[in-house]
């Protein structure tokens, strides 16, 4: 398949009826490559009793099982779909939520790759006129830094390959080259904005137009700014762009000047929103994303087991663009908490010590207390004599309805537990339930 990006975003804009005939027929395509190139897979049609052929919509997808990553763990070379001699890069997940999963790659997986970013890029303005500094690892195995970087050379813009691990670095960058885009995860563009003012340099003064964000949300469920992006947004006075991407996907969704959600890549993912029976859900109430990549070859899937929750959105986007969208990741279905009888979820408690003054990072513990009911201990550094942990507290219970233990330790603290050399962003969640939700 050749992948041409102004095609991409001309597919997006045609009416909706167009644009599912066109994703049903590379969904078909796709299922039928599964069945067969794809030992686990051949397997999985023979034990449901499907035949490709009975998949023709996406609703057709229920009649199969989900993927879940254990699978991946447990039967990577049965997912392998070319022979290892097509294979030309592996990429390992961050590990952020477990171990490490190696998927690999073949050169016609690096193109889709490359032309997921460059539309990505491209539908948030990006131009061959732009210098886009990429605070992302680009080493470690890691698809994330690898990707950017061969989206935007395929749009000609000006790449620069900063990395995450020196904030000290990135000002240099910033000072000598002038991006007038960053791409990173954003409390690293909060450091970053941070370390700059101490240098003397006012981050809105520098002439970066765009801070495209990986990583965490920057959005609330309803689509405002979250208390981190509104920090962005006074540090940097520019525009803020979320994104939803994982390794495993290998497709991004990003948003538009709109800011009303992550766009679908009709014609590289297929996207189902569950509840907790595997049932699809209305659209706008969230459930798990269920992914199924389009266009894989190497180690192509179906019917992928996120563990995120998000809404699907597909109400007319102002930017023309006719695609679903997929709103703010909200939590990790894994992550899920039972508090006194209120579920929550981790990115809850974290909006709200993002917007409180004097809170200087924060991690957040769970234990099992009761078999329906867990623990939550929330670790906060503060470095100000007046905050205290009432406080806090008071305002995460204004939030989420029910109060959590709060413990203030120094700053410097939760560094020490959070920044982990193996992961590309801070760990702001520990599960330590015998029995995870």
């Amino acid at each position: 398949m050749i992948w041409d990006a102004h095609k991409g975003l001309e597919l997006a804009r045609l009416d909706a009826a167009a644009i599912a005939a066109r994703h049903e027929e590379l969904l078909r395509r796709h299922v039928c490559y599964c069945a067969e190139h794809s030992p686990f897979y051949r397997a999985i049609f023979r034990q449901a009793g499907v035949a490709p052929g009975d998949i023709a919509t996406l609703a057709d997808l229920a009649r199969l099982p989900l993927t879940e990553k254990h699978h991946l763990e447990e039967c990577r070379d049965d997912f392998l779909a070319v022979g290892e001699d097509e294979i030309t890069d592996v990429c390992l997940t961050s590990g952020t939520t477990g171990k490490p999963i190696a998927m690999l790659q073949s050169n016609a997986d690096l193109e889709r790759l490359a032309y997921n970013e460059e539309i990505s890029f491209r539908g948030v303005g990006i131009t061959s006129a732009d210098r886009v500094l990429v605070a992302a690892a680009i080493d470690r195995c890691f698809m994330a830094g690898l990707a950017y970087f061969m989206g935007l050379t395929r749009i000609g813009a000006t790449v620069i390959r900063g990395g995450s691990s020196s904030t000290a670095l990135l000002v240099e960058l910033i000072r000598n080259c002038r991006p007038s885009a960053i791409i990173g995860v954003p409390t690293l563009l909060l450091a970053l904005a941070k370390k700059l003012e101490q240098e003397g340099l006012a981050p809105d003064a520098v002439g970066v137009t765009r801070l495209i964000c990986i990583g965490e949300p920057v959005r609330t469920p309803d689509f405002a700014l979250s208390p981190l992006g509104e920090r962005l947004l006074q540090a940097w006075g520019c525009r803020i762009f979320g994104t939803y991407a994982s390794t495993e996907m290998a497709t991004s969704f990003t948003d538009c000047d709109a800011g009303l959600g992550g766009h679908l890549h009709p014609d590289l993912i297929a996207v189902e929103i569950v509840n907790e029976d595997g049932l699809p859900v209305p659209d706008g109430e969230p459930g798990e994303v269920i992914a199924t990549p389009l266009g894989v070859g190497a180690m192509p899937l179906l019917r992928f087991r996120t563990g995120d929750i998000a809404t699907l959105h597909r109400d007319p986007c102002p930017c023309g663009r006719n695609t679903p969208r997929i709103g703010p990741v909200v939590g990790r279905k894994s992550q899920m908490l039972k508090y006194r009888g209120t579920t929550v979820y981790p990115p809850a408690i974290a909006t709200v010590l993002q917007s409180m003054h004097g809170v200087q990072g924060f991690y957040i513990e769970a234990e099992s207390e009761f078999a329906l009911s867990d623990r939550i201990r929330v670790v906060v550094g503060s470095a100000d004599p007046s905050l205290t942990p009432a406080q806090v507290a008071k305002k995460i219970a204004a939030a989420i309805r029910v109060s959590p233990e709060v413990v203030l330790v120094p700053p410097e603290e939760v560094l020490r537990v959070t920044v982990q050399e193996d992961k590309r962003k801070p760990v702001l969640f520990f599960d330590r339930r015998t029995t995870p939700a």
